[in-house]
């Protein structure tokens, strides 16, 4: 197994999808992941419409066909009509992971009280982590850098490569006894 770590990243949007304005949550994806990751990596992007079965689709071609470890949606997770992303990852879901979906929210009031209207889930598909984020940059950044320090870890017990952090962006938290000692 390559230690490359593989993240999909998808962009839930009608509007961006038809190129109607231009997407800003992949790009601020990539920014979070090059300040924040140590383990060499690359991501597999998509940009896709608010439509359940597309979006189920693209996330099986992500952890089933192309073995993304992690994956993370933006958008979609809201209570109208056409945020449908929660429903479409818990459909491809295998495991539900409740405390990812929790803690997401609860950083998230810390800056807006309107987080309790957010639906996002943290599931395991196969031996991929799937997390629905926010859809605005600063959200993107804030709830990654309140959930992220778990994410090593979820990817080391699901069989992930060993994924290292810049811990001036966050630190990866393990048990000690999960802990690879630092090379010589």
């Amino acid at each position: 197994m390559s230690d490359e770590l593989l993240i999909g990243l998808v962009s839930v949007s009608d509007r961006a999808s038809a190129g109607v304005y231009e997407d800003k949550g992949i790009p601020a994806l990539k920014e979070w992941f090059s300040a924040a990751l140590a383990t060499p990596w690359r991501m597999e992007a998509r940009l896709i419409p608010d439509e359940q079965p597309v979006i189920e689709q693209t996330l099986i071609e992500l952890c089933d066909s192309l073995g993304c470890h992690l994956v993370l949606t933006t958008g979609g997770t809201g209570p109208a009509p056409r945020d449908v992303t929660p429903e479409a990852t818990l459909a491809v879901a295998h495991k539900v992971l409740p405390g990812f979906g929790e803690q997401m929210r609860a950083v998230s009031l810390k800056y807006v009280p309107t987080a309790i209207l957010s639906r996002q889930v943290g599931v395991i598909r196969g031996k991929t982590l799937i997390l629905n984020l926010p859809g605005q940059p600063k959200a993107i950044k804030e709830t990654l850098d309140g959930i992220f320090a778990a994410v090593p870890y979820c990817l080391d017990l699901i069989g992930g490569p060993y994924v290292e952090t810049n811990e001036t962006v966050v630190k990866a938290f393990r048990p000690k006894s999960a802990t690879k000692p630092a090379p010589n």
